[in-house]
């Protein structure tokens, strides 16, 4: 049974030819590129002619696409910061020839392997926080959401075993410089809900996640990275929730 590797990117000429090269074994590569102004399209030409254009503006209508671009049934979501292990390379080669033409579920949750810098991100619920990854086209779709869109699914997900190594984050530093990017878009996806706004919010939610991240996940366990994790964790909802008093803020304006 065919299978497509979908791909979106954004100037990722030092990512991209590492994640096309665990991909190659697959019947179909799909990349969606964000008019990146480097060699990412160069590069990925390598490996594949089905290379689109479209500028990302809302993240579940931008992936939707994609997907729609894909020719097979099953589709593997990947992006440029991440490769396919051998073992699950092989594990969905294996279920998919069970699976036939009459499948048991919709779709499969992979775990996810991230890494900051060197060092595994294996805590604070860092790991294995498995994700839909890969997923029959025509029974799946995301929200039209700007920041961690939800997932429609029409049918079961079953579990595989094999790892996506995900290159998440250089250092800290990129971490929450990336938190801050989020946040904006989380702050305003909030606001477009009507989600209300309160000091006690503000406060709770921030320390009840550090709590459950720390405490509860693992994170004590994985020194300073795992309470760096959890605090990240933590700071995202405190950052989140600011943004949202800055924007009633700005309205009342």
């Amino acid at each position: 049974m065919g299978i497509s590797v979908a791909i979106i990117t954004k100037n990722e000429e030092k990512n991209i030819s590492d994640c096309l090269k665990t991909a190659d074994w697959a019947d179909e590569i799909v990349l969606l590129d964000d008019n990146s102004t480097d060699r990412t399209i160069e590069i990925a030409k390598r490996f594949t002619n089905k290379i689109h254009k479209r500028k990302m503006d809302i993240e579940g209508v931008h992936r939707n696409y994609i997907y729609s671009l894909c020719s097979n049934e099953w589709v593997l979501s990947l992006d440029a910061d991440e490769r396919i292990t051998p073992e699950l390379r092989d594990e969905i080669r294996r279920v998919l020839k069970e699976e036939g033409e009459n499948p048991r579920h919709s779709a499969y949750s992979i775990p996810i392997r991230s890494y900051i810098g060197d060092q595994w991100a294996r805590c604070a619920g860092w790991y294995p926080a498995p994700k839909i990854r890969l997923f029959r086209k025509d029974k799946f779709r995301y929200d039209k959401s700007e920041v961690h869109p939800r997932i429609f699914l029409d049918g079961t997900s079953g579990f595989l075993k094999g790892d996506i190594i995900h290159y998440a984050y250089k250092d800290l530093t990129e971490l929450f410089r990336n938190t801050n990017e989020q946040t904006a878009l989380q702050a305003i996806e909030w606001h477009r809900q009507g989600r209300r706004f309160s000091f006690f919010t503000l406060f709770r939610t921030p320390i009840d996640r550090f709590i459950r991240k720390y405490f509860f996940k693992g994170g004590i366990k994985g020194g300073f990275l795992g309470f760096m994790l959890s605090i990240s964790d933590s700071f995202y909802q405190f950052l989140s929730y600011a943004k949202l008093w800055e924007l009633y803020n700005k309205k009342e304006k």
